[in-house]
Formats: structure tokens, C-alpha cells, sequence
């Protein structure tokens, strides 16, 4: 699969970097090019980098991974590029302190870009930081790592399973678009507890 990727820190990072292992091919877009380029090679010899436009209209799939306050400006500058392609939100539009979503009662993040784009956005991967993701694979007390997502279109939605298997993961579907509203708040809701020392795991029961 051909994956562009939108931003150049952390999450595109660690998602790249397991992408391009698994055989895909990876292009980083960035407004700091030279960013870019640095991490593109880091990530490997044969992943690509180029500008916001270059990763909005590569391939399969796009990764949005820049921070919240950042995110109506990258949509601004790839203009329709997005549209009609599948698009993979892993943003969280988070207030600190308080540990609140900074969307408040309005759309959420998924929402509001495939308000702005016309793309077929998916939410997934929101509900861990980087470092889960650059575990080869994220096991925990030797089960895979659940990956909820969220989308309407059904082959977008196949794509993102396909990109959750590779990393070792096992999707969910967690319903359409209109519940990702719901994932993001379980982020804010789970990051809430890691700051005050709560294992979020520790809040439900185990599955029968």
C-alpha cells in the first residue's frame, strides 16, 4: 500500500516507521521540509519525503498526524487533494490542565476534516502514544493490542484493518464516523487517569 503521511513528529514517526517495515511504501509531507526529509530517512533508505500537496495525493491512504492546533492549517494547504481519498485520524484535540477535549460539545476532530476535505476519514489509533506504536508488536500480558476504529466508507475501513494487522494489532470496528466523537473522549478520559497514576485497565472487568 502507498501511504502518505502528513506531519513529521512523533506518531508519524513510530506509525512510518512500522509501515515501511512491513513492506509499504511511505511518503512524509511536512511544511518543514527539511524535517521531512530527515525523518523520512531515519525511517528508512527507501521512504520518500516531499511537502504537505506530495503526501495529500500519494497512494492509498493519508495519515493526518499533526497536533490539534495544527490541523486547520495543514487542511487549508492541501486543499481538495483529500477528497474522496482514505484518510487516517489519529489526532486528539486535547485541553491541558484539565485533561478536556478542546472540541467541547461541537464535531469532533474526525468530523470536522471529512467536513473540510471530503474525504473518507477513519479514526483509529488516538488511544496510545507513540511509544505503544513502536513496539514491534504491541503485546501486553501476551495478547495483541485492540485497535478501535471509526468510519463510514467500507473500503477505507478495510484499508485501516489492513494497517492495524500489520503492526501486530487486531482491529474493531467501533462503529460509524458519528461515534468518534466517542474514541476521542475515551483519550482524554484514559490520558486523564494515566496522569494520576490510574492503570485504565484497572476501571473494567475483564471479557468473560
Amino acid at each position: 500500500m502507498r501511504i502518505g503521511i502528513l506531519g513529521s513528529g512523533n506518531m508519524a514517526d513510530a506509525l512510518g516507521t512500522q509501515w515501511a517495515r512491513a513492506g509499504h511504501e511511505v511518503l512524509i509531507g511536512a511544511r518543514d521540509g527539511e524535517k521531512a526529509t530527515r525523518l523520512a530517512a531515519r525511517i528508512g533508505p527507501d521512504v520518500r519525503s516531499g511537502g504537505l500537496g506530495d503526501a495529500a495525493g500519494f497512494g492509498d491512504a493519508v495519515l493526518l498526524a499533526v497536533a490539534y492546533e495544527g490541523v486547520k492549517d495543514v487542511l487549508a494547504q492541501v486543499g481538495d487533494a483529500l477528497r474522496g481519498r482514505t484518510v487516517i485520524d489519529c489526532v486528539n484535540g486535547i485541553v491541558h490542565p484539565g485533561v478536556t477535549l478542546a472540541t467541547g460539545n461541537g464535531p469532533s476532530v474526525a468530523r470536522q476534516i471529512a467536513d473540510a476535505t471530503g474525504a473518507h476519514v477513519v479514526k483509529a489509533f488516538n488511544l496510545c502514544p507513540d511509544s505503544v506504536w513502536r513496539m514491534t508488536p504491541p503485546h501486553f500480558d501476551g495478547r495483541p493490542l485492540t485497535v478501535p476504529i471509526c468510519g463510514d466508507d467500507p473500503d477505507a475501513l478495510a484499508g485501516v484493518r489492513t494497517l492495524v494487522a500489520d503492526l501486530g494489532c487486531v482491529p474493531a470496528d467501533a462503529g460509524g464516523l458519528d461515534r468518534a466523537g466517542l474514541l476521542e473522549a475515551t483519550a482524554a478520559f484514559v490520558i486523564g487517569l494515566h496522569f494520576s497514576g490510574v492503570d485504565p485497565r484497572s476501571a473494567l472487568p475483564p471479557l468473560a
